[in-house]
Formats: structure tokens, sequence, C-alpha cells
């Protein structure tokens, strides 16, 4: 537990030596807030809630976690510093969950740091405080997932650009499961359990019922599920970096 705590702080404290953290936080903020008032219709819906505010985190997600995680391991092998970290005294897994804590909380500094849109609810009305806490906890929860697919595709180049696009590209079909588009077009050649498992992989259809209050146990089962998973999978790849 020591060497990822100390793991985390190196990471941690990397991120704003470096003015892409301080890009990601402008634009998050700015894309979130944009999209609440102007796509998702804060003010005409007229409803103390911010439901508009956590419906796009996915697609926001969808882009700018990718845009953390690229650089947690091909930075690393690009430059040559992983055999570096790798010689020191710790683990690969303390390597892997120590970069990937400092990404998840340098990720929960930037959804923290929209508590203004927050405010402006209670200012405007009078909102059920539990549900909001329960889509940031939804929200913080499902960046994981997201961050956690990032890492891993991080781990198996060393181009931070292919990193990025195939995280992308993974995410997507992650999102894209539950849709309808999707299930009706595999609806007529396969069978019903094999539909609902295809639906039950979208990142939609879980974070749906958390943004609304609803904290189901199935639901962060499956996101901690799908971190632990790729967390396997990208111990596993630089593992097999380190040996060959």
């Amino acid at each position: 537990m020591r060497n990822t705590i100390v793991v985390f702080r190196r990471e941690f404290g990397a991120y704003f030596t470096t003015p892409l953290a301080y890009v990601f936080l402008i634009v998050f903020l700015a894309l979130a807030g944009a999209v609440t008032f102007y796509i998702g219709n804060f003010f005409e819906r007229e409803q103390a809630d911010l439901e508009p505010f956590f419906t796009f985190h996915p697609w926001l997600y969808l882009f700018l976690i990718p845009a953390i995680s690229m650089r947690l391991w091909a930075e690393e092998r690009k430059s040559g510093t992983i055999e570096l970290l790798l010689t020191l005294p710790i683990t690969v897994t303390e390597a892997v969950i120590g970069k990937f804590l400092a990404a998840w909380a340098f990720t929960g500094v930037a959804l923290l740091l929209t508590f203004p849109m927050w405010l402006t609810v209670i200012v405007l009305g009078r909102p059920d405080e539990g549900v909001i806490a329960a889509g940031y906890i939804g929200s913080f929860v499902m960046a994981g997932a997201f961050l956690s697919i990032g890492a891993c595709m991080s781990a198996i180049t060393k181009n931070q650009v292919i990193a990025f696009v195939v995280a992308c590209a993974v995410c997507f079909l992650f999102i894209l499961s539950g849709t309808p588009m999707v299930l009706n077009f595999v609806q007529g050649w396969l069978p019903q359990v094999l539909v609902d498992a295809i639906a039950s992989f979208s990142f939609l259809t879980h974070f749906d019922a958390i943004k609304k209050g609803v904290i189901d146990v199935r639901d962060l089962v499956f996101l901690a599920s799908l971190i632990g998973l790729f967390l396997y999978a990208n111990v596993v790849s630089v593992e097999l970096r380190k040996s060959a």
C-alpha cells in the first residue's frame, strides 16, 4: 500500500506540472456548462434538478477521459522511463493501481469544480439533494471505468495518439451497446439472452438509473467489475512488455 501511495503522489503531482491538466479542467468545465444550459435547456425546463448536467457526462468522458489516460503508460514507454519505474522496489500491480488512482483523483477534482452547478440549483429552487449526490457518485465511478479502459489502451502502445483513438473507440462501443440502434440491429438474429447481455454492457443503461437517484448495487458492481477487469488487463500488458 505504501508503494501505491508513493506512485499516486508522483503521478498526481505530475498532472499539475504540465499544461494538459489545466487545459482539461478548463475544457471540461466549459463543455459541461455549455451542454447543460444550451443543449440541455437547463432554464427552459424550469425544474430544480441537475439531470441535464449529468445526461451528457458519458459523452464528455468519451473524449476527455482518454485525453488524460493516453499518457499514463504510452509516455513512459516512449521516453524509456518505464524501465526505470519497474526497477524500483515496487510491483507492476502497485504501479498500475497508483497511476490509475492518480488519474481518477484528478478527474474527481474536475468533477468537484462543477459545484457552482449545484449551488445554482439550490438558489433557483428546492432540489432533491440525494438525487444530485447520487449523480455525482455515479459520474465519478463511471469516470473510473472510462479511465481503466484508457489506461489499458495506453499500456499497449508507445503512441499517445493511438492510445487516445483506441480508447475512444472502445468507450464508444460501451456507450452505444445499450442504444436502440444497436439493439434493433442484433435482435433479428441473436437470442434475447445475448441481446440483453449486450444491453447490460452500456454505460448509458447503468448511469441512467443512478443520475435519477436510484443507486442499484448491480450498476455499481458492473462498473467496479469493469474497472477491475481492465486494470488486470493493464497489469498483464505491462508484464508482457516488461518481459519482452
